[in-house]
């Protein structure tokens, strides 16, 4: 007994509230849009419940031992955007497509580990542009969510008066208290129907299949989303953190196997947490930098136990009305779109050719089976560099 108690006193429980913290929220975040996802690319209902399951399991795995073995905070996670992604461009693909598009995707950027090319890539992707891309997935999703409230007021007017109470009083805690008072305002109106047909989780093989079209639409921007939106930032964090001796490549390389192994599971593309891991990375999570690696346990450990229940979380969010779910997933994504935009507007040089991204990117634009994200990446660079050739022609003559 009074070894435990010891135990439990030298427990550094803000770095475990910490972990906490970052697995409640990046959850809250983003069911709303797994929901919608796995709609959309029709996915069955085990196939999606195997979805959650084979990522949260892998997440919570590697980011464990990643932990362990370099005593830091590392914090694994998911791209929000690819998720976007999916439910705009998903639906004209089958299963089978996505899933293929998805294991290219990861074994791209287990390559780019691998070759310890993850600095020269992602220097030669504009950061601007990186910005814009991922603004523009994201700002469709908000606009649907406050649209949302004039037509089901009575549902989301509680929901974004909670966000916007909590961003102002409590602002780690404001999803989650969004989405407590979406789940209050449903029970009250009799508009909550749970059901979970597989409760807890399981692990379907999904067979891949590849496609061209999907490996341009789906592929090629989710790989530049990894790179540019998750794992840059993720690392400029743990860095900053003081976290330096933490080297690039393994965590490169280790979260494209470990996507590349969960994929045909239907899990999405893995890489490192950038917002949740400001929440375990800082001072708030422990004074001591030393210890703050225990967040990141907390972290691994709370995704491990989303995997085992992963069929009642997916029953819990679907019977969330769909207006509620538009409501959440727009009051999420809210910092995710600022940090796009303030990304857009920082180099002057870059504004143009980001604008014309970002606005291809959200108008939903496709051409040539080509979605909009693929259009917008392209024309922002293609405006970039006529700007660059005129410079140059304007300063020969």
């Amino acid at each position: 007994m009074t070894l435990s108690r010891s135990a439990l006193n030298q427990l550094p429980l803000s770095a475990v509230s910490a972990g906490v913290v970052a697995v409640l929220i990046s959850f809250s975040s983003n069911i709303p849009l797994f929901v919608q996802m796995f709609a959309a690319v029709h996915f069955s209902p085990s196939q999606s419940v195997s979805s959650l399951t084979a990522m949260y399991c892998t997440l919570g795995v590697l980011g464990g031992a990643l932990c362990w073995v370099y005593k830091a905070p590392i914090i694994l996670g998911w791209n929000t955007a690819a998720l976007a992604l999916l439910i705009v461009e998903g639906g004209r693909f089958t299963p089978g497509e996505v899933v293929g598009a998805l294991i290219v995707s990861a074994a791209v950027l287990l390559l780019i580990g691998l070759s310890g090319a993850f600095d020269t890539v992602a220097r030669h992707i504009p950061p601007a542009l990186a910005s814009a891309l991922l603004a523009g997935v994201l700002l469709p999703f908000v606009l649907r969510g406050f649209a949302a409230a004039s037509q089901a007021p009575a549902l989301t007017l509680p929901l974004l008066g909670a966000y916007l109470l909590g961003r102002a009083l409590f602002p780690r805690w404001a999803v989650p208290a969004a989405l407590l008072a979406g789940l209050g305002a449903a029970l009250m109106g009799g508009q909550l129907h749970l059901s979970a047909p597989h409760p807890l989780g399981h692990l379907d093989f999904i067979r891949p299949a590849l496609s061209p079209g999907a490996l341009l639409t789906l592929a090629l921007p989710n790989v530049v989303l990894a790179l540019a939106s998750q794992n840059l930032p993720g690392l400029a964090i743990l860095h900053s953190s003081g976290y330096g001796r933490v080297p690039a490549k393994p965590l490169v390389t280790l979260t494209g196997l470990a996507g590349l192994l969960a994929a045909p599971f239907g899990s999405i593309t893995l890489n490192l947490g950038a917002i949740t891991a400001a929440i375990c990375t800082g001072p708030d999570a422990h004074p001591n930098p030393q210890k703050r690696y225990v967040a990141g346990l907390s972290c691994a450990a709370g995704y491990l136990a989303l995997s085992l229940g992963a069929g009642a979380l997916l029953g819990l969010a679907g019977a969330f009305p769909a207006a509620l779910m538009q409501a959440l997933a727009g009051v999420a994504l809210l910092g995710a779109v600022l940090g796009g935009l303030e990304g857009v507007l920082r180099d002057p040089h870059w504004r143009e050719p980001a604008l014309v991204t970002l606005v291809i990117t959200a108008s939903g634009f496709t051409l040539l089976g080509l979605s909009g994200a693929v259009w917008g990446l392209g024309l922002g660079w293609g405006v970039a560099w006529l700007r660059a050739a005129a410079a140059r022609r304007n300063d020969r003559a």
